[in-house]
């Protein structure tokens, strides 16, 4: 019998942690809700989001790109994160040169890589980074997440928390919110 129970104890145990992304593990993150939440569609109808209706949302798209740009402007700066999700009609293969790319762009930036690594996200391959840097009077770090959706397109969502407290809670609620993404072209 307490094998039996150790045998279910054990096989929930992992269902639940491997439905945690790889992402999700590195910042040590519990399970994050939001309420009130409310599904934004992107210009060109390409993807969705569900995120807060409280939050303050832009909306951009040019010939290449379609985004999606969302804080919780009710808080301090230091107290939120921002949350820039982008459908980017471009073929991304995360190959040396792509993250040598990404690399350079962080030392044009003044950011130092905390962390890298390819990885599955919403079933798809992607690859992700963390990097540390200050931007004016702030400190703050930036997560890149790139979402390869086909052969012609990708996503690329992008979350930065300013200050030092609860860096790490800020990025999980990020995460739980770019879990919600929704490709709703499914030519992939």
């Amino acid at each position: 019998m307490k094998n039996i129970l150790l045998i279910l104890i054990t096989s929930l145990l992992f269902v639940s942690c491997s439905n945690q992304t790889e992402i999700s593990k590195y910042f040590n993150c519990n399970a994050t809700t939001f309420n009130n939440l409310e599904e934004v569609k992107d210009v060109k109808n390409l993807f969705s989001l569900e995120i807060p209706n409280t939050w303050k949302t832009n909306l951009y798209y040019d010939d290449l790109q379609s985004s999606i740009y969302t804080a919780d402007t009710t808080k301090q700066l230091t107290e939120t994160l921002l949350l820039d999700v982008t459908f980017i009609n471009k073929n991304i293969n995360f190959d040396t040169s792509f993250k040598l790319e990404r690399a350079q762009e962080d030392l044009s930036k003044n950011l130092i890589k905390i962390k890298s690594e390819e990885t599955t996200f919403l079933e798809k391959p992607s690859y992700y980074t963390v990097s540390k840097g200050k931007k004016r009077k702030f400190e703050y770090q930036v997560c890149h997440l790139f979402i390869k959706i086909n052969d012609q397109n990708f996503i690329l969502a992008k979350a930065e928390v300013y200050g030092d407290s609860l860096v790490n809670k800020r990025l999980c609620d990020a995460l739980a919110l770019m879990k919600k993404i929704k490709n709703i072209q499914q030519n992939d």
